[in-house]
């Protein structure tokens, strides 16, 4: 009885070592920096609403799904179903806030605006006829996002088409639908309340003054791959 005593004493101290191990050598997330200055988009989108959206917001995602994270691997590590079940909404609340926001920053640009060029544009005309139509079509799908969600331009992999979609809260495109993020549009409040009050669809409007079309492209591109 003592020799199993012991036995399941050093099994559990060997599983703990290797908990803390896998949970040290985990690379954690952390806030990506942003290309531009806070006070870059104005008069579009505020300083004051970018420092608290990037270095408030965006930082707790990446923190909360830190400690999600740990929290998970513990639970695989343990074999305890039922909390790594219990961490699947915050995983995905948490690790879509931080997908979408990364693809976000990258998406706007104190140079950006106009229309885009190339196979982008192309593909847009062929899609929705026009780049104003799809401008129309996607401001329309995201202002109606109800409560808190984005609206997205993605890339369909199978079809080969490009295609609008919103998304609830922090869903993540292609986790959800399976297309591939191009350009998003943040509705949460704390993306324009401050600025443009409860009057979303001056937001939307004004976003599209500051898009970064070269990195909408890119994407694309990338997409195609």
């Amino acid at each position: 009885m003592l020799c199993r005593a012991g036995q399941i004493r050093r099994c559990a101290a060997s599983l703990s070592h290797t908990i803390s191990k896998v949970a040290a050598s985990r690379q954690k997330h952390t806030l990506p920096d942003l290309t531009y200055d806070y006070g870059a988009l104005e008069p579009y989108v505020s300083a004051e609403i970018m420092q608290l959206h990037h270095s408030k917001h965006h930082a707790t995602y990446v923190n909360n799904l830190n400690v999600t994270e740990e929290k998970y691997q513990e639970a695989l590590a343990k074999g305890d179903v039922t909390t790594q079940v219990a961490l699947q909404p915050a995983l995905k609340f948490n690790g879509g806030g931080h997908i979408n926001h990364t693809i976000f920053w990258t998406n706007l640009s104190p140079n950006g605006g106009g229309e885009p060029q190339g196979e982008l544009m192309e593909a847009i005309k062929r899609d929705f006829g026009s780049f104003q139509k799809m401008k129309e079509k996607m401001s329309a799908v995201t202002v109606a996002v109800q409560g808190s969600g984005w609206g997205w331009l993605g890339f369909d992999k199978d079809s080969g088409r490009l295609r609008i979609a919103a998304c609830a809260n922090q869903d993540p495109l292609q986790g959800t639908t399976g297309l591939i993020p191009l350009l998003g549009i943040d509705v949460w409040e704390h993306a324009y309340y401050l600025q443009y009050k409860n009057v979303r669809p001056d937001y939307v409007k004004a976003i599209w003054s500051v898009v970064n079309w070269e990195n909408v492209s890119e994407r694309l591109q990338m997409a195609r791959k």
